[in-house]
């Protein structure tokens, strides 16, 4: 098989700029856009936000690899990061990790990349794991890095990438190509190209034993943070996630080939995608505080936790609505209790009702967003 970093004019990525041109348009519009939004959210909440996006980004990012954290302990942690009060959830090694590779990423955005970067990342992502060889360091083993699944006995080979050997060779030409593609560099590129560029190079190279999934969207956050001159806090991996087969399997067809206008195209619509995804999030949380500013001191403590608990589902929400079962699991009251609270959410204007006898179903009252939440 001929993988892309075996044929003869690699690294030299051939793409038609015509096509990503309107793309590239609409990313800076929607960049705006979302620093406009931002502005409505008071500077007291803003540290709020800011751990709510980087939370969901730690999350998702772990789960496309398969990994499930612990929100609250990401959360947590995040607030340790960025020294915030802490809360008294316990930090979890694995969540604090990912944590505070978020946090570097989203503080040291507008530094060059170099190797050492790349090295505390993957200690940061890492360093819970007893089992890999290297942590911290570019992999060293002999045996070849693939990426395979199916049967042990009869694997399927989607992507062999170049041997250890090669990779403090590779690594270092990756790094010259993308502090040189920089904004005021010798050879600027477009945010939406570059980040793009970035992510399909680097996961070509793999350079690590472990966390280059990771590690690649993270640099493709540094990059659009650094087109755009500010921390991006853009939907990602949220958005990544939810087309996670589409992912792959574009990753899997552009590491064949040098020709990857098809790449850039798709992996530009999922960057705008996490753009109105970042936008639903920012205009949520803004509901959220006027509801808050609306209903203050009128809940007793269980409307109060059903509602802080519908709220944290966030824009998706209780998919289906909140029904009264989910009222009595939350709130662990009576049947009759939880029918009297609800109806004064109603009558108080905070909760809308839909549906009869056992299809009723709550929705939180945000304005004309009413999510099923």
């Amino acid at each position: 098989m001929k993988w892309n970093w075996k044929l003869p004019d690699w690294p030299d990525f051939r793409y038609d700029m015509t096509e990503l041109a309107p793309l590239e348009q609409r990313f800076l519009l929607s960049s705006g856009e979302i620093l406009g939004a931002v502005h409505h959210v008071s500077p007291s909440e803003r540290d709020q936000l800011r751990i709510d996006l980087l939370s969901d980004e730690a999350m998702k990012t772990s789960a496309i690899e398969g990994e499930m954290l612990d929100r609250l302990s990401v959360q947590s942690s995040l607030r340790r990061q960025l020294g915030l009060t802490p809360d008294s959830y316990p930090a979890k090694p694995r969540e604090q990790g990912v944590a505070e590779m978020m946090v570097d990423v989203y503080s040291t955005y507008s530094e060059p990349l170099t190797h050492e970067t790349l090295f505390r990342w993957h200690g940061m992502l890492l360093s819970h794991d007893r089992q890999l060889e290297t942590i911290g360091a570019y992999r060293r083993h002999a045996d070849a890095m693939q990426i395979v699944s199916g049967r042990i006995d009869r694997p399927t080979v989607h992507f062999e990438a170049p041997p250890s050997g090669q990779i403090p060779a590779e690594m270092g030409r990756f790094m010259e190509w993308f502090n040189r593609t920089t904004p005021g560099s010798a050879g600027p590129l477009p945010a939406l190209t570059r980040a793009g560029l970035s992510h399909l190079y680097f996961e070509s190279a793999h350079p690590f034993e472990d966390g280059n999934g990771r590690l690649g969207r993270a640099l493709a956050e540094k990059s659009l943070a650094q087109n755009l001159g500010q921390p991006s806090l853009i939907a990602l991996a949220f958005t990544i996630e939810r087309e996670r087969r589409a992912y792959y399997d574009q990753l899997e067809q552009h590491q064949k080939t040098l020709d990857v206008t098809a790449w850039l195209v798709w992996f530009a619509e999922v960057v705008l995608t996490a753009q109105q995804v970042t936008l639903d999030r920012v205009g949520f949380f803004i509901s959220k505080a006027h509801f808050y500013d609306q209903h203050r001191d009128k809940f007793n403590d269980r409307q109060a936790k059903a509602i802080e608990r519908m709220f944290r589902e966030g824009p998706d929400g209780f998919t289906g609505g909140l029904s009264a079962e989910n009222y009595l699991s939350i709130t662990r009251t009576s049947r009759a209790t939880a029918t009297r609270d609800l109806q004064d959410l109603v009558d108080k204007g905070a909760l809308n009702r839909t549906g009869e006898r056992r299809y009723t179903r709550y929705w939180l009252n945000v304005g004309n967003n009413r999510k099923s939440i």
